[in-house]
């Protein structure tokens, strides 16, 4: 049976709702008004993909929301059924559909994982033997001692042992004491706030940059300095120009967040020599500093800091896996006791549980290893990916030259609109982020930010890249 057999009104490509939910949507409400009646069969996702001529993992997530709640029941070879006596259950108001969005609007942790998705690792080669084994292990040895409220500074062996892969790895020299074990990178932004800042502040943060930051400071009243950035990272000499007595500078030195070059040597020294004449701080964000495919990984600028203002935020979201929720923050000595007094106060953190897998994974040697190959993986699928798109997409974007991280910025041609181009990839089940949402000022060319660790061949990406080539089409 079709969509049009079952009244199932036709997707709406401009509405701002995914067609994975309309897909839901339209199947909830024939339900609820008795146009599928229980036990009738629906049409299976293969079929439904090429009636629609979308993804296969887009309707599989609408079936699956159906299943989830009970609307519908696989039946194997029988194929897949409304789910029968559904009619004895309370009548089923029919939704509608949320307002169309703002196209620019999207979300900066989102919990999907689509093709190109931002800030997501290589899922497909993450160890999970050895994580599962280690987690069995730890659950083990569980002791009631265990089972209480976490330590608010993190565990102390996971910190011990952040502090000997940052000594080994980045070239940070610090004590386990300086170590805070955080939700993730905002709540390490929100602890130095709340230690450091006041309403008021000003802080430099690199134009453009990881919108997210701007609006944890503006909801936190601190006042965000946008500072230009060029092909040799932050412009120090305008930030000193703009705001030479703010309080902070929030930079990207290892890989820009999203241009991707690195901080040169001057304006590292340039950034700490400012830091030191008058008294203000640095927040060292090294998102994925261990990647880096045409040499060796640059030491951390906090391996240059010689007055203790600068403060490194690390995050094992990139290098493991998002759904751990684990961060880090290393803090000058001087600051320990003022953190340990925020961090009673503000105590959250993450389970003891997962710290202590996670802390038992690096003393194990399998971190380490486990970002050796990810570095290996990753110059593989980086180069596979810009081959794939630039074989399709290349009349219509080019792609920018980057040392490391684990994105690709493709430069749109021809005057196109990087807000509505992502908007519409989303909304057919790609992922994209538009570069003129990550800035504040800055006049820059519209490009788009997409992932490339999850795509594991340059036929994957061409396949990809031509979806995006009928989404072009289709905007012009």
């Amino acid at each position: 049976m079709t969509a049009a057999k079952n009244n199932i009104p036709p997707l709406d490509p401009n509405a701002g709702v995914p067609f994975y939910r309309q897909i839901y949507d339209r199947f909830r409400t024939a339900i609820a008004a008795g146009l599928l009646k229980p036990g009738d069969r629906i049409p299976s996702a293969r079929a439904l993909t090429k009636e629609l001529g979308l993804a296969r993992g887009t309707i599989e997530s609408a079936y699956s929301l159906l299943a989830a709640e009970g609307y519908i029941e696989a039946r194997g070879q029988a194929g897949t059924i409304v789910t029968p006596g559904l009619d004895a259950l309370v009548p089923v108001a029919a939704p509608t559909l949320q307002p169309k969005r703002n196209v620019a609007e999207v979300s900066f942790r989102p919990d999907s994982i689509l093709p190109f998705q931002m800030g997501l690792p290589a899922l497909d080669a993450f160890p999970r033997k050895i994580w599962a084994r280690l987690g069995a292990g730890c659950i083990r040895a569980m002791q009631p001692s265990d089972m209480v409220h976490p330590p608010v500074y993190g565990l102390p062996d996971l910190r011990t042992e952040i502090a000997t892969y940052l000594q080994v790895s980045r070239g940070i020299n610090c004590s386990p004491s300086q170590v805070f074990v955080t939700s993730g990178y905002r709540h390490s932004i929100e602890m130095i706030v709340h230690t450091l800042l006041k309403t008021g502040d000003e802080v430099w943060l690199e134009d453009p940059g990881y919108p997210p930051t701007r609006e944890i400071l503006r909801h936190m009243k601190i006042a965000p300095i946008p500072v230009r950035v060029d092909q040799e990272g932050m412009v120090v000499s305008d930030g000193i120009r703009a705001a030479p007595r703010a309080v902070a500078a929030v930079t990207t030195p290892a890989h820009q967040s999203p241009l991707g070059m690195s901080l040169v040597l001057p304006r590292r020294l340039a950034l700490l020599d400012w830091a030191a004449k008058n008294q203000s701080w640095i927040v060292e964000d090294d998102y994925d500093g261990e990647y880096r495919y045409v040499s060796r990984p640059l030491p951390a600028l906090k391996s240059l800091d010689r007055d203790g203002r600068v403060l490194y935020s690390g995050t094992f979201s990139k290098v493991l896996f998002p759904g751990l929720r684990l961060a880090y923050l290393v803090v000058p000595e001087s600051q320990v006791e003022h953190f340990e007094q925020i961090s009673q106060t503000l105590a959250g953190g993450s389970p003891e549980l997962t710290q202590a897998i996670v802390a038992d994974f690096i003393r194990e040697g399998h971190f380490a290893r486990h970002i050796q190959r990810m570095r290996k993986l990753y110059a593989q699928r980086r180069k596979a990916t810009a081959a794939g798109l630039e074989g399709v997409l290349g009349k219509h974007m080019s792609i920018a030259s980057q040392p490391g991280g684990m994105h690709l910025i493709l430069r749109l041609k021809n005057q196109q609109s990087d807000r509505l181009l992502s908007a519409r990839m989303r909304e057919n089940g790609l992922y994209a982020e538009a570069l003129t949402d990550w800035t504040m000022v800055a006049d820059i060319p519209a490009a788009l930010l997409v992932n490339f660790t999850n795509v594991d061949s340059e036929k994957t990406a061409e396949n990809l890249a031509r979806r995006i080539l009928e989404l072009i089409r289709v905007e012009s």
